[in-house]
């Protein structure tokens, strides 16, 4: 598994699809956990949609519950999970309860998580870098915050490369370098 974090628009979502692009494998699956609200949400998807076009991708749509998937077996395959940060939300958020636990739903994400990449031969996680900027927030946000930093610890401890992406430029955190 490798983890690819930065900022909002930093450019980790193409450079996962490169990655996967780069490895021989006859299946390549993306996993898309958003959830579509308003027009903003419908323009990011169709956005990543046509970055995707043409490169061979079958795309899974699973907003909740990566525990549960089963990916195709049809020889070697490479997967991309688009977002955490996303699955974060959507699990954390869902219905009218929120989950207030949020190191008990770290664990449960992180489990799911490690069964999509029980079944891929190569992983790409991309996540997000979220709560940098020192604010404090509702309880609520906070309580994100502080899941998708759990959730981001345990998925850079266990990936065996952490790259962040800056402008489009990929820094290598954790691993070997490419090339």
């Amino acid at each position: 598994m490798i983890l690819i974090t930065g900022g909002s628009g930093s450019g980790k979502s193409a450079y996962g699809e490169s990655r996967l692009m780069a490895e021989k494998t006859e299946q390549k699956f993306y996993v898309a956990t958003m959830e579509v609200y308003g027009e903003e949400g419908r323009r990011k998807v169709e956005r990543h949609r046509k970055m995707r076009a043409g490169k061979g991708f079958v795309t899974i749509e699973r907003s909740r519950e990566l525990g549960g998937l089963r990916i195709p077996e049809h020889g070697k395959n490479a997967v991309l999970l688009e977002c955490v940060s996303n699955l974060a939300a959507n699990a954390m958020f869902s219905g009218k309860n929120m989950m207030k636990d949020s190191g008990k739903l770290a664990g449960m994400l992180f489990e799911d998580i490690l069964s999509l990449d029980r079944q891929a031969d190569f992983l790409a996680v991309i996540t997000n870098e979220v709560g940098g900027d020192g604010e404090v927030y509702a309880w609520e946000t906070m309580e994100y915050i502080r899941l998708m930093g759990r959730l981001n610890s345990l998925l850079a401890e266990k990936a065996s490369q952490v790259v962040e992406v800056v402008y489009g430029i990929p820094v290598v955190l954790k691993g070997e370098t490419e090339g």
